[in-house]
């Protein structure tokens, strides 16, 4: 999915806000940052113009803007549609014009023809994509399903590939690749003003894989709620650095969780089949709404299944009223041995399990191929374990 960044012409903090929440729910990711901050940083892709009271002005911003964001396109906001003030806001440079609030269909077809008009541009970059992992309860699976997928994904692509541990105090991201960080996400947090390419070089470890870790905070505290639009300009800030960016956010919905939800690309929702984590899995489904968060990029996760299933997949299906994106099997000895050693699954095991995330990281890098990696087993049937993992 293409990943647009925005910026927003306005004195208005409420329409700032508003803008905000209506593209969380949009199927084409936009970053926002402020027009401060997108003149200091990279161009951004669309402009939000608040035409909604002083009219002139408006207009005169527009045509500043185009002079200053030559490829961007502007998107136009107005208390009112009429043919006189449409024609004069397109004369001015704008690209798309809305009454506001724009309708939802509105907003996103206009988005998705910016995302093609982006992709289709020469002078495009690598479009960077969020994935973002969260439990339906803890332990669930969110860390090993996250890592193993960071690790087969930065071996398919090999391309930048980064994974980061939101968990405060409690992230295990390193103990599960097997290395030390000497940074962790508050020194990203901490130096956001000095975050380039180089200087975040220095804050990542690098594991043999390729794959990139930004590691987790010690402090339980931190990342906390008063850094929620520090990790929000984080992410923007590593979309434009790494192609693939996973994030483990957890099982708590917590500030840091929120800000990697707000700018996930999509969601994969981790349940194991038993009650609670179905009934987990339905009030977390409900809040992501409620927050505004599109439901078409979430995608349900089974982990720990084994037949007989205390739960049958078609019913956990029926219940969070999504269908299962991937399932993956109930294999404790596996796992946990590849936790022990510091090794993930990826790299050091040729199990049915290991299998089932590569097809799982295939469906993210290439979805029209699945075919195995050489040495891994090519089936990806369930098998009936006795271990629960």
């Amino acid at each position: 999915m293409a990943r647009l960044s925005g910026s927003l012409h306005t004195a208005d903090d409420t329409f700032r806000t508003d803008v905000a929440t209506l593209l969380r729910s949009t199927a084409v990711q936009v970053s926002l940052a402020d027009e401060r901050s997108a003149r200091t940083g990279t161009p951004p892709d669309i402009v939000f113009v608040d035409g909604r009271a002083d009219l002139d002005e408006s207009l005169q911003a527009i045509e500043r803007l185009r002079a200053t964001y030559p490829i961007a396109v502007i998107f136009f906001m107005a208390a009112e549609a009429n043919p006189d003030l449409i024609l004069h806001a397109m004369r001015a440079g704008a690209n798309e014009f809305f009454a506001w609030p724009p309708s939802r269909s509105a907003l996103d077809q206009a988005l998705q023809r910016t995302a093609a008009r982006r992709a289709a541009s020469p002078t495009s970059g690598t479009e960077s994509t969020t994935l973002v992992f969260f439990g339906a309860k803890g332990g669930a699976g969110t860390t090993t399903i996250a890592v193993n997928c960071g690790v087969d994904v930065a071996r398919l692509r090999k391309r930048p590939t980064l994974i980061v541990d939101l968990k405060p105090g409690l992230g295990e991201v390193t103990l599960f690749l097997g290395v030390r960080s000497r940074y962790t996400m508050l020194d990203a947090l901490d130096n956001l003003h000095r975050l380039d390419s180089e200087f975040m070089r220095e804050l990542v470890v690098k594991h043999k894989s390729g794959l990139e870790i930004l590691a987790g905070s010690d402090l339980f505290d931190r990342p906390g709620g008063n850094d929620s639009a520090a990790l929000e300009e984080l992410f923007r800030i590593l979309g434009r650095q790494y192609e693939y960016i996973l994030v483990d956010a957890g099982s708590q919905m917590n500030a840091p969780a929120l800000a990697g939800l707000y700018t996930a690309d999509q969601i994969y929702l981790i349940a194991n089949p038993d009650v609670p984590s179905v009934r987990n899995a339905q009030r977390l489904l409900d809040r992501i709404g409620q927050l505004g968060t599109a439901g078409e990029r979430v995608r349900p996760l089974l982990n720990r299944a084994a037949e007989p299933y205390p739960i049958p997949p078609a019913q956990i299906e029926k219940a969070i009223g999504l269908s299962i994106f991937q399932t993956f099997l109930s294999d404790y000895k596996t796992v946990s041995t590849a936790l022990n050693s510091g090794v993930p699954l990826a790299l050091a095991d040729n199990s049915e399990l290991a299998a089932q995330f590569e097809q799982f990281s295939r469906k993210i890098v290439d979805p029209g191929g699945v075919q195995a990696l050489p040495g891994k087993k090519s089936s990806l049937g369930l098998q009936r374990l006795a271990s629960m993992w």
